[in-house]
């Protein structure tokens, strides 16, 4: 006979966060970083041509300069081009985000609603109003304060 087996098992508990989302701001935030976009694009569009800078005088340095500038604008083009692509899958992103939230707050609300019905069914029988309009009317915990 051998010694008994001993199992040790580690036991971690995982904590869920809860998220609230309101589709409605969500998509609010998708337009108006639209809106930023467009006009941060705009406003590159003017300085395009800063890509392009003609030397002062026909001497080796306004030359050199005019090389510079003409450099710095091209890869500010470069680099807000690529900002304007991550911008764009942004405000994609969000607006997706928006509808998901919403399609899934639709469809988790249709059960509960059906729940509330069966529950409510039958006290709306019994005292002639349906329980959530008693809890308005009562307030927090029956004192006749507003409730939330």
């Amino acid at each position: 006979m051998g010694r008994p087996h001993l199992n040790i098992v580690a036991v971690r508990r995982i904590s869920m966060s809860f998220v609230n989302v309101a589709p409605q701001l969500v998509s609010t935030a998708a337009a108006d970083a639209a809106r930023i976009g467009s006009a941060i694009n705009t406003a590159n569009t003017a300085a395009a041509a800063t890509t392009q800078v003609l030397a002062a005088a026909q001497d080796e340095v306004s030359t050199a300069i005019a090389a510079l500038f003409g450099s710095h604008g091209q890869h500010y083009q470069a680099i807000s081009a690529q900002v304007a692509a991550y911008q764009e899958r942004f405000v994609l992103a969000l607006s997706q985000a928006s509808s998901t939230y919403a399609v899934a707050e639709a469809a988790s609300a249709t059960p509960l609603q059906n729940v509330l019905d069966a529950i409510n069914a039958p006290v709306q029988s019994l005292t002639g109003a349906p329980i959530d309009r008693r809890r308005r009317e009562t307030g927090i915990d029956g004192t006749g304060q507003a409730g939330g």
